[in-house]
């Protein structure tokens, strides 16, 4: 729940980013017109035109992505931010002029000064455009800054009084632990909360750490996550035992938490292709996040939302004649609910057409294991349904509420995900994106009773290089070849 909050303020931050990008806009047409002796237009039509926020607002919004102002890093300092907005601002005025000069608006010329004239002191003063460009590059960081600034100032109000507050791990007592939890203690406007210490020892008999509950050793790290779930792990551990990092790492795979690393080096010393940020001067080592935080996942999540209910419009005269025809071949309902994992593990009820002869209890089919393909329960309709893959239709609801996405790997059941993840190292890397109908395994033929390790490289492959454009070119795969294959059961 807490990771597709993110979501949520990365979306507000993009309204009010594009409400200051308007207002950088106005403005500086406003002093063009005021320096120029010109007049307001009476038509928007004009303002839209002469303002040109038309052009800024996608501009530097894209600008902002690729500098990553939307990622949520809540330790992120205030002044690193203002400058990277500063950048923002530049390389947005120079991709507008080049724009403009690419689709030959008439506010962009090339001539040059008179002769006798200082060329560029010239243009600024003369053309009313290169005058308002410059003006909006000036404006720019102000507005989205000043906002920017507001918006951290308030989430920090927030977050100092326990509202938006993301609970953390700490593993390692010594005085590394103690110095990161008195760090993140001391920058209360993080909203990070230390719940508890988990000793770099194998085992201990210590039961407190600055006030914090100790519990148990390195031996006990899985039992302990499983039994106090948190948010994030932070790493604080000394550096005469960092052979052992790899092995906690690689148990760390089986819990679908951020897991960040505090390294006791100073931060030159650290690899160069891991994120690095720093807190008051403590170095904090980014080694694994969710792909889709931050404007991607918002991205995503429209994608969602415009996918399914496209897709509802146009396959509920289907949907309906499939229940029509589940009801007449035989008595029950006509779905069937069904408990999946998706996003952080977060288990909700996934809707499909039943295929099966009804049976109790109702809440599934193939409750110990996947369905066989002679399974003498299957229906002929479900039959039909399960080789087109049309009794995954239902699931488009799951997408609008937010379980599921369009695309993703699939969701399993609970019990076997318990199975799953002491077998197969790096299974529970699936859970850092939401599950979805559709997936890069399944458009490559990996469905039904095929390889799990297959699927299992297909869908971190995925999550890896996770990005629009791949989940587009995977829907478009899912419609000329996803639908009907012979692995299907």
């Amino acid at each position: 729940m807490l990771k597709q909050r993110h979501n949520l303020f990365v979306t507000l931050f993009a309204l009010l980013d594009v409400a200051a990008i308007s207002a950088a806009s106005f403005g500086s047409w406003s002093i063009r017109v005021h320096r120029f002796g010109q007049s307001f237009p009476a038509e928007w039509e004009s303002y839209f035109k002469d303002s040109l926020v038309l052009f800024a607002v996608p501009i530097v919004l894209l600008n902002m992505v690729m500098f990553k102002l939307y990622k949520p890093r809540r330790d992120r300092a205030l002044i690193g931010e203002a400058g990277q907005v500063i950048k923002v601002a530049f390389m947005s005025s120079m991709l507008m002029v080049v724009a403009l000069w690419a689709i030959g608006s008439s506010q962009f010329s090339v001539a040059g000064p008179p002769a006798g004239s200082h060329g560029v002191g010239w243009r600024l003063a003369t053309d009313p455009f290169r005058f308002q460009l410059a003006m909006f590059t000036v404006l720019l960081p102000i507005f989205v800054g000043g906002q920017r600034v507001i918006v951290r100032i308030g989430l920090r109000f927030m977050r100092r009084r326990g509202w938006n507050m993301r609970h953390v791990a700490i593993v390692g007592v010594g005085r590394l632990g103690q110095i990161t939890a008195q760090t993140l203690a001391r920058n209360s406007w993080t909203g990070i909360r230390v719940t508890y210490f988990v000793s770099h020892h194998d085992q201990t008999s210590r039961d407190r750490c600055m006030e914090l509950p100790v519990r148990g050793g390195i031996r006990d790290l899985e039992l302990v996550l499983e039994q106090n779930r948190v948010d994030a792990v932070y790493l604080a551990i000394p550096s005469a035992m960092s052979s052992q990092l790899p092995l906690i790492l690689k148990r760390l795979e089986r819990f679908a938490v951020d897991v960040r690393i505090v390294p006791d080096v100073h931060p030159r010393y650290l690899p160069q292709n891991m994120t690095v940020s720093e807190l008051e001067g403590m170095p904090i080592l980014s080694y694994r996040e969710s792909p889709m935080a931050g404007m991607g996942g918002v991205l995503k999540r429209s994608l969602d939302v415009l996918g399914a209910c496209t897709a509802l419009a146009v396959f509920s005269p289907l949907m309906l004649l499939i229940a029509l025809l589940i009801r007449l071949e035989s008595p029950g309902r006509v779905l069937f609910k069904q408990q999946r994992v998706s996003l952080g593990g977060d288990v909700f009820w996934i809707w499909k057409f039943r295929t099966m002869l009804e049976s109790k209890p109702h809440d599934g089919e193939g409750q110990g294991g996947w369905t066989t393909r002679e399974d003498p329960r299957i229906t002929r309709v479900g039959r039909w349904l399960r080789r087109t893959s049309l009794d995954e239709l239902p699931q488009l609801f799951n997408v609008l509420r937010g379980d599921m996405a369009l695309v993703g790997p699939r969701p399993e059941r609970p019990e076997l995900i318990d199975r799953f993840r002491e077998d197969w190292r790096g299974y529970m890397l699936r859970q850092q994106v939401k599950a979805g109908m559709t997936g890069w395994a399944q458009v490559n033929g990996l469905r039904g009773d095929t390889s799990l390790r297959k699927r299992l490289q297909y869908d971190l492959f995925y999550i890896r290089n996770w990005s629009l454009w791949f989940d587009l070119r995977i829907l478009f795969l899912t419609l000329i070849r996803g639908f009907v294959h012979p692995n299907a059961i």
